[in-house]
């Protein structure tokens, strides 16, 4: 299988494991849901599990997988306040925390272009 034929499996398989992720292990989801939030935050990281597994099984199947990058490029910039909040909340942890917490921030651009090429490619073979 080429590079560019496993692209989209191995996002799909990163949105999965977080989605998963979220249902497993829930509590350190819900630490980062920004408070300005209404609701509960159990409720935001579950709906943002389900979204991701959504998103997943979108990206995956090759009839849905151009909107479904586009709509997961979309997510990894909305779910952008929530790292924004570990990385403000997690400042005065030991230093590798704080430096994972301050990694995650930029690490939204990558998966945001990643995402968007895969629409792109999907448009360009349709």
């Amino acid at each position: 299988m080429s590079r560019s034929k496993r692209s989209p499996l191995l996002l799909a398989g990163l949105l999965a494991t977080a989605g998963v992720g979220h249902f497993l292990a829930p509590r350190q989801f819900d630490a980062i849901v920004p408070r300005a939030l209404p609701g509960r935050a159990r409720n935001w990281t579950y709906a943002s599990g389900a979204v991701e597994l959504a998103l997943a099984a979108g990206v995956a199947l090759p009839r849905t997988r151009r909107v479904a990058a586009q709509a997961a490029a979309a997510f990894f910039v909305g779910v952008l306040p929530a790292n924004i909040q570990m990385a403000v909340d997690w400042r005065h942890r030991p230093e590798p925390l704080r430096t994972a917490a301050l990694a995650r921030l930029p690490l939204q651009v990558p998966l945001v272009l990643w995402a968007r090429g895969i629409a792109k490619g999907e448009e360009a073979q349709a």
